[in-house]
């Protein structure tokens, strides 16, 4: 009897270390810095929601109470995935049977969110009732994940005489136009497509097989021909063109036309940028104190999500804002010096990939915040509340961290 309890004892003991080992420690030759760089946007992160929620639950302490703990949950979640695919992820399984099923299941997700009633104009969410509150899951953030998957199974580490660029391309060429197809027409998310699109887009720029160049440079110039459009659009002259597009909808147009001038319509389409201008005018270097901002406590129903930015910086001022940059630049640099390293070209997507996800994100939450460019609804990541983009993001820094750890062993060239 004493053998058999010293048995299931052990058992016990074994299936805790394991447990510890595999979701709770990062495994050997993994990057520290952006291990800590990591973990300093969670805390950043999760303090800042806290703060401002505060202005959307006045007088509601249930609301605040489950938006803080809602956001700690998805972080540890993020976290144990994180470490989890650190140290079980590996380049081999792009190569398995398996894949293409995720591929699969990823676009039926997607399918999945028109069966549910539209937040925000766009069906982009999955919302499953728990207790006292609703969870909400965004399957197009995951998606992110799997199309950058698809684009290093498919495109990396091809040999020379192998294939032309069509064959190598028409799977992550087709999954992408699926997911862009789902995401921008059907759920109507248009910042989740054009994050998809563009992360896909700076993907296929990373092989070096000789068939793939000409595709390469199409897709160079067609950047750059966006880009010119983008700037003529958004300039007063682009206004009236703005105003005659009918294929776009009334909040789609309006976008446009208050990044142009917001003060248009100052007390309508305009109201949340104009508000946030003033958050920064109003944090000055330092800010007015963290728990301090005015303007969450107004009509400011984005301000932790879209607009949390405007109350970093009207809280911790300017210093706030480069403190998080900082942040911000450790992970990036940390995961360019990584892909500059290795010679596997799957690794190379892989890091590279994650690095653009998390550009993409600053550019257009940076820019929508501050009037650059149209506010697309896409959070800051890591800063915003959403459990999805953090719980996407930390899985694909995971991912990144057991490539990483995969070449400090010598696993992969």
């Amino acid at each position: 009897m004493t053998n058999a309890k010293t048995v299931k004892t052990s058992k016990t003991v074994l299936k805790l270390r394991q447990f510890i080992r595999n979701w709770l420690i990062m495994p050997h030759g993994f990057d520290v810095w952006l291990h800590l760089g990591m973990i300093g946007l969670v805390v950043f992160g999760t303090v800042m929601i806290g703060s401002a929620s505060m202005g959307i639950a006045t007088g509601n302490n249930r609301y605040l109470a489950i938006t803080i703990v809602k956001q700690i949950i998805f972080v540890t979640a993020g976290y144990l995935f994180m470490t989890r695919l650190a140290n079980g992820f590996s380049l081999k399984i792009l190569k398995s049977k398996g894949f293409p099923s995720l591929v699969f299941v990823t676009c039926i997700l997607l399918g999945l969110c028109l069966a549910f009633a539209p937040t925000g104009n766009a069906h982009a969410w999955l919302r499953l009732p728990l207790g006292i509150t609703d969870v909400t899951i965004q399957p197009s953030e995951f998606a992110k994940i799997v199309a950058i998957l698809t684009v290093a199974a498919y495109c990396g580490d091809v040999k020379k005489q192998y294939k032309n660029w069509w064959q190598m391309c028409m799977v992550p060429i087709g999954l992408t136009f699926v997911m862009f197809f789902i995401t921008l027409v059907l759920q109507s998310d248009f910042g989740s497509a054009l994050v998809i699109f563009l992360v896909t887009c700076v993907c296929f720029l990373i092989p070096e097989h000789p068939n793939m160049r000409r595709f390469q440079i199409v897709l160079k110039v067609l950047f750059w021909m966006s880009v010119a459009f983008a700037v003529y659009l958004l300039s007063p002259a682009g206004e009236h063109l703005i105003e005659g597009m009918n294929f776009l909808q009334d909040y789609q147009k309006n976008r446009f036309l208050t990044a142009i001038n917001p003060f248009a319509d100052q007390y309508g389409t305009g109201y949340q940028l104009i508000n946030g201008l003033v958050s920064f005018a109003t944090g000055g270097w330092f800010g007015v104190g963290f728990g301090g901002s005015v303007r969450k406590y107004t009509r400011f129903p984005a301000a932790n999500t879209d607009y949390i930015l405007a109350i970093v910086v009207e809280e911790l001022g300017y210093f706030g804002f480069l403190m998080l940059m900082v942040l911000y630049c450790l992970v990036l640099l940390r995961l360019f010096r990584h892909a500059r390293k290795v010679k596997s070209e799957r690794a190379k997507i892989i890091l590279i990939g994650t690095a653009t996800y998390l550009l993409v994100h600053m550019f257009f939450n940076i820019g929508g915040v501050t009037g650059l460019v149209p506010l697309t609804g896409i959070p800051l990541l890591m800063i915003s509340a959403g459990g999805s983009s953090t719980l996407s993001f930390m899985m694909a820094v995971g991912i990144s961290q057991a490539v990483i750890a995969a070449h400090e062993r010598g696993e992969i060239k």
